[in-house]
Parts: structure tokens; sequence; C-alpha cells
């Protein structure tokens, strides 16, 4: 009996070990969320409490596994395209992501071009959701697809949010590759852009990623920190950009509604 007795309690303690590691390891990844950015080991030893010899480990096993991912320098860690992945998927799978596309669907049935919402991850916007208009000419960008955000309305848009040192050390790193010739491709250039951005409360896109295509982007707010935008954009035959800049107001009635799912 107490044979058995010592095997339950060994069971025990060793399911009760393994849980607590699973939870600290997920710690780790929690923690390299909420830093918004690339974070040393240091700084994650700080957050997570955890031995370096552990957090090296758990670091290491993420990486391989493509949760994580190291920076070119070596110095810091970030957020690896499998836990990117499973974040999009969640957003866009949620319960209140239904909300948010009926939100989309009543924009575009209001200005009759394609909306969407987008979220900055690095040096690109990804898109949670998209709801088409019925044009015969539009630009198709299913969900959780990519574009570069120095060339989209957006992505200037969720840059000119990031706190000053964040944003520099982006667009320190972002390429500014050329798409059209109205591309903005110089450092100095894009500043001023950002700056305009921040003071103005939107962002355009005049035909930077796709010659003939305009757009503009309104910020989504929540507890005063921008999470995503939301964005229109269409043909210039159709919509001038000097046309696009007054459904501003009606694309921040949207972005507040949106705003209110992710309270």
């Amino acid at each position: 009996m107490a044979t058995l007795l010592d095997a339950t309690d060994r069971t025990r303690r060793d399911a009760a070990l393994e849980n607590s590691s699973t939870l600290k390891a997920l710690a780790v990844l929690e923690a390299l969320v909420r830093a918004g950015r690339p974070a040393t080991l240091t700084e994650l030893m700080q957050s997570t409490g955890l031995p370096k010899p552990s957090l090296h480990r758990t670091l290491a096993l993420f990486e391989d596994a493509g949760y994580v991912c190291r920076e070119p320098a070596g110095r810091a860690y970030a957020v690896g395209s499998r836990l990117a992945s499973l974040g999009l998927a969640i957003l866009t799978h949620d319960s209140v992501a239904t909300l948010r596309h009926a939100i989309l669907r009543q924009l575009v049935a209001d200005v009759g071009e394609t909306c969407n919402l987008a979220m900055l991850r690095r040096g690109e916007v990804v898109y949670l959701d998209r709801v088409e208009a019925e044009w015969a000419l539009r630009l198709h960008l299913p969900v959780g697809s990519t574009i570069p955000a120095h060339c989209s309305a957006s992505g200037k848009l969720l840059i000119a949010s990031l706190p000053a040192e964040q944003r520099a050390a982006l667009l320190a790193s972002m390429p500014l590759a050329r798409f059209t010739e109205h591309t903005l491709t110089d450092r100095n250039l894009m500043e001023k852009e950002l700056d305009r951005i921040s003071a103005a409360g939107y962002a355009l896109d005049n035909e930077e990623y796709v010659a003939g295509v305009a757009c503009v982007a309104v910020p989504v707010r929540v507890n005063g920190e921008t999470v995503a935008a939301v964005a229109v954009h269409a043909a210039t035959a159709r919509l001038p950009l000097r046309m696009a800049i007054e459904l501003v107001p009606r694309l921040g009635d949207a972005a507040q509604r949106i705003a209110a799912t992710f309270a």
C-alpha cells in the first residue's frame, strides 16, 4: 500500500512540475508580446523572473519551433512567424471578429469602396479583415496578406503612432523599397511624412504601392494607444485623393466602433 501511495505522490509531483514548467515557458512568450518590440535576454529575465540558464533553454526551444526569432545582431528576441500567425488566427476568428466584419461591411456600404482593418507587424502591414466593394477594378489582398508598411496609408499611420525610439529603430531597419514613382524612399522625407501624419491624425497612400490606387487610413485607438488602422482604398479614377480625404470622418466613426471590440 505504501509503495502505491509513494508512486501516486511522485506522479502528482511530476505533473505539477510539468505544469509549472509549461506555464513558465508561456510566460516568456507573454513577456515578449507585451514588450511590443525585440527584447534582450536581460529584459526577459527581469520581466519573467526566470534564471538565465532556464530562460536561455526556453528561448532556444521556441526559436527552433519558430515561435521566437533573434534579431540580426543576435542580442534581442522578437516574435517569430509561427507565434505571429497564431495571434493573427485568434484575432480573425475570435468571438468579436464577426462584429468587426459587420462594421466594415457597413462602412463599405456607406462609402462604396473597399475597406480594411490592419495591424503592424514589424515592418509590414497585416490585414486582419477586409470587405471588397463590388467593382471590377479593385486590388485583391486577402485576410492575412502583408504589404510593406512604408508605402501604405495604414502602415505609415501605425509607424507614426509608435513611441519615438521604436519609430526611429523601425524606420532605420526598413529598406524603403520603391514600388511606384510616388513611393517615399528618402528617410528624411519619410520622417517629415510621419510627423505630418501624427499632426493630422490620418495617413494617405498617394499611389505609393500601386499606380492608380489611392488610400486613406485612420487609427483605431484603445485606451489612447493605436492598435490598428481602418482604411479605404480605390482606383484614383473613381476616388481621387481629395475625395478620399473627405471620408476621414466616416472612417473615424467606424474606427471608434471597432475600437470598442478590442476593449
